[in-house]
C-alpha cells in the first residue's frame, strides 16, 4: 500500500482519526488515573488489609460528608452574593482601572493554597496587619480579632478563590446577549425590572447555574483551604483522607471517604458538563451586544464604587498585605502592645539561602524553587503534547469522542488528595520505586493540568478555516507541512496560554504533593507549608518570603495571558 492509499485512507474514515488521535491520551489516563482508581475500589475488598466494610464507624464517614457538603453550599452561596454584582460591573460598565482590576480578579483562583493561607495569616492573624493597627490604636495587649482556625476563615477563603469564576463566565454571557430583546421588551412597556426578570435573566440562567456547580465543586474538594486556615476541628473529606492515610495509615478508611468524594464530584462534573453544554448560543454581531459604558451620576456611580471597593478589599487586600508582610521586620516592644514594626528589610528574603540549625534534612528554597520550576516543565511537555491530540481528536467527527471527552475530564472533579493516594498505592513498587526522582510528580500535575488545557487549545483548533489547509494541499503541502505553517502559527497564541496554565497549575499544586514530593524534592508549596509549620518568626517570615516569590510568578503569567487574549480579540 503506498503512500496516496494511505493518506486517502485517513481523509475517509474520521473515526480512524480519532482513534489515533486518542491512542496516547487514553493510555495515558488508563494507566496514570484510572488504573490507581480501580486499586483504590479493590483495596476495600482485598482480604489482606482484614477490611470488613460491615465493621466501619459510619460516624467517620458521615461527619466529614455533611460539613464537606455545608460548607460548599454556604461558600458557594457567599460566592453568588459578590460574584454576580461582579459579573454585572464588568459587563455593562467602563470606568478607570477596569483592565487591571479584571486581571487581578483573576489571579486568586490560579493562586496555591499555601500563599492564600500566608496572605490571609498577613492580613488578619494574630500578627497581621489589622491585628496590629487595631493593638496599637487601642493599647491592646493581644491581637482582637481571632480569624484562624475558624469557620468563617474558610469560608471567607473559598469566596477569595472563586469569585472570579462567577465574574468571569456570567459577565461574559451578559456582554454576548442581544440589545435588540431589551429593546424588544421597552417597546411592549416592560419596565427595567420585568426586563430583567423576562429577558436578561432567563438567558443568564444557564451560565449562572454551570458557574455556581463549579464552585461547589472547587468547594467541595477543597484542601489546603481547610488544613491551614480551618484547623483541626473542621475536617472536610480531603481533609479526612490526607489524616487517615499519612498520619494514621489506615488506608482502607481513606480509600472509602476516596471512592465517596469520588462518586460525588463525579455526578457534580456531569450536570456542570450538561449546563456548560447549554451556554452555547449563536454568536451576535458586536453591533448588536450589550455595550459598555461610564456608570450615571447619582445611585449607579455609588453601586459602582462601592462594587470596586469590595471586589479590592477582598481580592487584592490579602495578597498586597502579604507582599507588604514579607519586608517588614516585626520585633517584640518593651510595652504592652506585642510588636512593633522596625521598617523595611529584605532579611527574609537573604535568609531564604541559609541553614542556620544545621539541619541533615534542610532543602534551601532555591531548590525547591529549582524543583518546582522543573516539575512545571516536564508537566509543561506531558500536557502541550497530550492536549494537542486530544484536541485534534475532538475534531473529528466521530462518536467515539462522546465516549472519550467525558473521561478526560473526569480527573476535573477527582480530588488531588484521592489522585495523590492512589499513586502511592498503586506506584510503591519498581520501577518507579527505584528512581530517586520523584517523576510522578509531574504526571500527577498533569493529569490535574489536562482538562485546562484541552479546553484551551479545543476552540481555537476549531476556529481554523478548513479552506486554509485545503489551498495548502491544493499547493502540494504534505500533511506536516500543512500543520507546520497554517495550524501551529494559529495555534501560537493558544499554545502559549495552555503554556502557562500548566506553569501555574504545576508550581501551585498542594494536595498531591503532599504524598507524593519526596524529602529531598520538595516544591515550592510544601516548603511553604513546612516554613509555616515551623514556629518561630524567621520561618513565618520565610515562608511570606517565598509566597511572595511564588505570587509574582503566578502574576506574571495571568498578565501574560491577559495580553494575549486581548490582542487575539483586537
Amino acid at each position: 500500500m503506498n503512500m496516496k492509499s494511505i493518506l486517502l485512507i485517513w481523509r475517509q474514515k474520521p473515526t480512524l482519526r480519532a482513534i489515533v488521535f486518542w491512542l496516547l491520551p487514553a493510555a495515558f489516563l488508563g494507566f496514570f488515573f484510572y488504573q490507581p482508581l480501580l486499586v483504590l475500589f479493590n483495596l476495600l475488598i482485598s482480604p489482606r488489609w482484614g477490611f470488613n466494610l460491615a465493621e466501619l464507624d459510619l460516624n467517620r464517614i458521615w461527619k466529614p460528608l455533611w460539613f464537606t457538603t455545608g460548607q460548599a453550599a454556604l461558600s458557594t452561596l457567599l460566592t453568588m452574593l459578590i460574584g454576580l454584582p461582579g459579573a454585572w460591573l464588568f459587563a455593562r460598565f467602563t470606568f478607570p482601572g477596569k483592565r487591571a482590576l479584571k486581571m487581578l480578579t483573576t489571579l486568586p483562583f490560579i493562586l496555591p493554597t499555601v500563599v492564600v493561607a500566608a496572605g490571609f495569616n498577613a492580613l488578619l492573624g494574630p500578627r497581621g496587619w489589622v491585628n496590629l493597627g487595631l493593638m496599637s490604636m487601642f493599647n491592646l495587649s493581644s491581637p482582637p480579632i481571632q480569624f484562624l482556625n475558624t469557620f468563617g476563615a474558610i469560608l471567607t477563603a473559598h469566596v477569595f478563590y472563586n469569585t472570579t469564576i462567577i465574574i468571569r463566565v456570567v459577565s461574559n454571557a451578559w456582554a454576548q446577549q442581544n440589545i435588540r430583546l431589551q429593546h424588544a421588551a421597552k417597546v411592549l412597556g416592560a419596565t427595567p425590572w420585568q426586563t430583567f426578570r423576562e429577558v436578561t435573566l432567563p438567558l443568564l440562567r444557564p451560565s449562572i447555574l454551570a458557574s455556581v456547580l463549579l464552585v461547589f465543586l472547587f468547594n467541595f474538594t477543597s484542601f489546603g483551604v481547610v488544613l491551614m486556615l480551618g484547623g483541626p476541628q473542621f475536617a472536610t473529606l480531603e481533609v479526612e483522607i490526607y489524616t487517615q492515610a499519612l498520619h494514621l495509615l489506615n488506608l482502607p478508611v481513606a480509600s472509602v471517604l476516596s471512592i465517596l468524594q469520588l462518586i460525588c464530584t463525579l455526578l457534580i462534573t456531569i450536570t456542570h458538563n450538561k449546563l456548560a453544554g447549554q451556554q452555547s448560543m449563536v454568536i451576535t454581531p458586536r453591533s448588536q451586544v450589550l455595550g459598555t459604558r461610564r456608570p450615571k451620576k447619582g445611585f449607579e456611580r455609588f453601586v459602582v464604587i462601592l462594587l470596586v471597593i469590595t471586589l479590592f478589599s477582598l481580592l487584592i487586600s490579602p495578597l498586597a498585605a502579604l507582599a507588604l508582610r514579607s519586608v517588614v521586620k516585626l520585633e517584640p516592644s518593651r510595652g504592652e502592645r506585642g510588636e512593633i514594626s522596625q521598617g523595611l528589610t529584605l532579611q527574609f528574603y537573604r535568609e531564604l539561602g541559609v541553614n542556620r540549625r544545621d539541619s541533615l534534612f534542610y532543602v534551601p528554597p532555591i531548590a525547591a524553587a529549582r524543583n518546582s520550576f522543573i516539575f512545571a516543565l516536564i508537566t509543561i511537555l506531558i500536557t502541550i503534547s497530550l492536549g494537542l491530540l486530544v484536541a485534534y481528536g475532538l475534531q473529528q467527527p466521530s462518536h467515539i469522542n462522546k465516549i472519550l471527552d467525558p473521561l478526560l475530564m473526569l480527573p476535573l472533579g477527582a480530588s488531588a488528595i484521592t489522585l495523590g493516594l492512589g499513586f502511592v498505592i498503586v506506584f510503591n513498587r519498581p520501577p518507579f520505586s527505584n528512581i530517586s526522582f520523584p517523576v510522578l510528580l509531574p504526571i500527577a500535575h498533569s493529569l490535574v493540568a489536562l482538562p485546562f488545557i484541552v479546553r484551551t487549545l479545543t476552540p481555537a483548533l476549531g476556529s481554523i478555516p478548513r479552506s486554509l489547509r485545503n489551498a495548502a494541499r491544493a499547493l502540494g503541502a504534505s500533511p506536516l507541512r500543512t500543520w507546520r505553517e497554517v495550524d501551529l502559527p494559529l495555534l501560537s497564541p493558544a499554545i502559549i496560554v495552555s503554556t502557562i496554565f500548566a506553569l501555574t497549575i504545576s508550581l501551585g499544586e498542594f494536595g498531591a504533593s503532599t504524598f507524593l514530593a519526596k524529602p529531598a524534592y520538595p516544591t515550592l508549596p510544601v516548603a511553604i507549608y513546612r516554613y509555616i509549620s515551623q514556629p518561630g518568626a524567621m520561618n513565618y517570615g520565610q515562608a511570606l518570603a517565598m509566597s511572595t516569590l511564588l505570587m509574582l510568578v503566578c502574576a506574571s503569567g495571568i498578565f501574560i495571558i491577559e495580553r494575549i487574549q486581548s490582542d487575539d480579540k483586537e
